[in-house]
């Protein structure tokens, strides 16, 4: 598992939501969320910078570069 999938779990458990409302709010397929938890496909920069949006947190920490979020 990558830093980026291990991270987004981490953050979505933290934060009490489900797969399927975090994939509503940054806007991305259910199943795309899902490849992304699962270290099977990556985000494109757009999704990614949603995602750090919507957890409050760097796309250097989603990313693994900072332990700063």
């Amino acid at each position: 598992m990558s830093a980026f999938s291990k991270r987004l779990v981490s953050l979505r458990k933290s934060k009490g939501v489900s797969q399927t409302f975090a994939a509503k709010e940054i806007q991305v397929s259910l199943r795309a969320y899902q490849k992304y938890e699962y270290a099977e496909s990556e985000p494109t920069l757009s999704a990614a910078s949603r995602i750090a949006d919507f957890f409050g947190v760097s796309l250097d920490y989603l990313a693994g570069r900072s332990d700063e979020n």
